[in-house]
């Protein structure tokens, strides 16, 4: 598949890619909201570096579930 223009993408490899982006910008948004609600004294490490990680990292998935089973504090 690499190397491969979305024209020459089958249609269940187009929805595969499509839903996994989906999945992918819902769990960085959730992850993001909540990283904005939490009080820095809830977050292990600096706010501002797991909100760049959040957004900017091409993660598949990865970085929004770090945060939320390594990231947050639990009480």
């Amino acid at each position: 598949m690499i190397g491969k223009r979305w024209a020459d993408l089958s249609p269940a490899q187009r929805r595969l890619i499509m839903v996994g982006a989906a999945v992918e910008s819902v769990l960085k948004a959730v992850a993001l909201a909540d990283l904005a609600r939490r009080p820095a004294a809830q977050v292990r490490g600096p706010k501002p570096v797991w909100a760049l990680i959040l957004t900017f990292a091409n993660s598949l998935g990865a970085a929004p579930l770090v945060y939320w089973f390594y990231g947050r504090k639990t009480t």
